[in-house]
């Protein structure tokens, strides 16, 4: 509605003095006179930084194993392609060709693109007029008074004009819009740069645990081999009196429970090997060569980013800090609901009854106006849309902070693991290396004649089973490195968007 303005009108005695501005003015102008800023200023909430991630201090290396001491160097900035310190020619490999061919990855660039064009319409149609031209022609039949005898008037009419309108941001609702739906890009940018860098690890992990997968096929078909001639020889013991049935039945069962594993097995490898391809753009039958496990070497330093500055590297914590900045701007545009709205429009061109009328330079024509609009009554929807997006806001804010401590138990958790798993080969190590020189020793006195064969297979399944254990453990220290790596973020922030109205 049209907020009106009138000179003051003649008044009785004790009659207060007629308002030069109605009271549904009234109600923003307390609201900034009573201090209320239209919008908070967006700045991500202060979180307190701990002196280190987990309950215990973080050390300066872990154990040394496959001769390997990792260390973990404290303040490090995050690596930019932090894959090749696994220094795999074939993994990087692996990484580039994904980040090249990936249909998700290049979805959500596309879904980028499109998001910062809909910005800069956005801003562009806030900060500058619009303007449009427009032809008519009709031919209308005009109705006669009553009780007249004219006949019905039938003419045309042709119009051609340009015209313009401009709002005017008086209290900054479109500033505010613009930067609500800047902040909203920006989170999109963020989570394209956390898209890419989750794919280069699940890349990176996939690889290392298909390879890991398929030495541990192997090794388990080989313990199978083992087994079965253990259980031959028991069984033929057992024909000639030197062991028990229960023995010659015990050996049998471990060989066949231990053969039931291996078909799981190769399907778990062939999955592992399907979903690599798919990241990498393939079809699953496209899968590539597994890498040769013995060849990937463990990072020997990965970076620990100090606490305060895991903020500024980690996309989650930036997207979240995003949507803290869209939620301030979305209060600022509810408040400035609440205020006046101005207009401005302007049209000319030619119009006539006729043609040749309306293009001459008696059909000019022309409009200039401004509209002002203050709302009045809405029910009370207006408050209620302000109250509801301070609380948007208010919950933005302790999302981030949720955001903040999850990511600090992310990387404790990670710290932790790695330090295990580095103790774990270790000690999985000095027990393969005494499973390997236990087997020697009973191959040699087999050989020698002073032990029966059936024992030399009996160690060499014990020192399989053995290396089968530090796989297992080595496996975990490649994939939890390169957990530790994802932690850690990224060393830069996701590209600014263009056009943004802070």
């Amino acid at each position: 509605m049209k907020t009106l303005f009138a000179r003051n009108a003649p008044r009785t005695a004790g009659q207060s003095p007629a308002p030069r501005i109605m009271l549904p003015l009234a109600l923003p102008l307390l609201l900034v006179l009573s201090a209320c800023a239209f919008a908070p200023d967006g700045s991500a909430p202060q979180v307190a930084s701990p002196a280190s991630y987990g309950v215990e201090p973080t050390p300066s290396a872990s154990a040394e194993a496959g001769g390997v001491a990792q260390r973990f160097e404290q303040g490090a900035r995050p690596v930019p392609q932090w894959w090749k310190r696994y220094n795999s020619d074939a993994l990087n490999a692996l990484v580039e060709e994904g980040l090249a061919n990936s249909p998700d990855l290049a979805a959500a660039e596309r879904n980028l693109a499109g998001a910062r064009e809909q910005l800069r319409a956005q801003v562009n149609s806030s900060l500058l007029p619009s303007v449009d031209a427009g032809a008519k022609g009709t031919r209308n039949r005009a109705l006669t008074m009553p009780n007249l005898p004219q006949p019905t008037a039938l003419y045309n009419v042709f119009t051609g004009q340009i015209q313009a309108t401009y709002d005017l941001d008086l209290f900054g609702a479109a500033r505010f819009a613009n930067a609500s739906l800047g902040a909203q890009v920006q989170q999109q940018a963020f989570q394209l740069e956390s898209a890419r860098r989750s794919l280069a690890g699940n890349i990176v992990t996939g690889a290392i645990t298909s390879a890991s997968l398929a030495e541990r096929v192997a090794l388990t078909e080989k313990q199978v081999v083992l087994l079965r001639q253990v259980a031959r020889d028991t069984q033929r013991r057992y024909e000639l009196g030197s062991a028990s049935q229960n023995d010659a039945l015990d050996s049998d069962q471990d060989a066949a429970t231990l053969e039931a594993s291996l078909p799981g097995l190769r399907a778990q490898w062939q999955a592992t090997r399907h979903a690599l391809a798919v990241l990498l753009g393939r079809s699953p039958d496209q899968a590539p060569d597994d890498l040769a496990f013995s060849q990937l070497a463990v990072p020997a330093a990965v970076p620990v980013v100090v606490p305060s500055e895991l903020l500024a590297s980690r996309p989650d914590i930036l997207v979240a800090g995003e949507v803290v900045q869209a939620a301030a701007a979305d209060v600022g545009v509810a408040t400035a609901q609440l205020f006046p709205s101005l207009s401005l429009s302007a049209s000319m061109g030619q119009g006539g009854f006729s043609w040749p009328a309306a293009v001459s330079g008696a059909g000019s024509i022309w409009a200039i106006g401004a509209s002002l609009t203050q709302p009045i009554f809405h029910g009370g929807a207006l408050l209620a849309e302000r109250r509801a997006a301070k609380e948007r806001y208010e919950a933005s804010v302790l999302q981030y902070k949720q955001t903040v401590l999850t990511a600090f138990k992310d990387v404790a958790d990670t710290l932790a693991r790695l330090d295990a798993d580095g103790q774990a080969l270790a000690s999985a190590e000095s027990s393969r290396r005494a499973a390997e020189q236990s087997y020697r020793n009973t191959a040699s006195r087999v050989r020698l004649g002073a032990l029966a064969p059936y024992t030399a297979f009996a160690a060499e399944q014990h020192y399989v089973a053995a290396r089968l254990r530090e796989l297992e453990y080595a496996n975990a220290r490649l994939t939890e490195t390169a957990a530790l790596f994802q932690a850690m973020g990224s060393p830069a922030s996701a590209p600014e968007v263009v056009a943004q109205q802070r």
